[in-house]
């Protein structure tokens, strides 16, 4: 849900949606680490101005884990980093 959430959001935000990809790596039972891959383009744009974007990002996830008692890490790359 969360990583359908981030990829469709991604997508309205940078100039290259067809590169925007989403992994997500399920440490334990309480944890998961979400991993966006944007074009190296994009990462500013995903960041945003002084981390406003993604800080933004994050309390949307923040409140997924006040529902489901997980949480989460989010970690932006660019498709170059593979």
């Amino acid at each position: 849900m969360i990583d359908t959430f981030l990829k469709e959001f991604a997508k309205l935000i940078v100039e290259n949606p067809d590169k925007v990809r989403v992994e997500t790596n399920e440490v334990d039972d309480t944890f998961s680490e979400i991993t966006m891959y944007v074009d190296k383009a994009d990462t500013g744009k995903i960041i945003g101005k002084d981390g406003k974007v993604i800080n933004a990002i994050k309390t949307v996830i923040a409140a997924c884990k006040a529902k489901s008692g997980r949480s989460y890490r989010i970690n932006i790359k660019s498709c170059d980093e593979e």
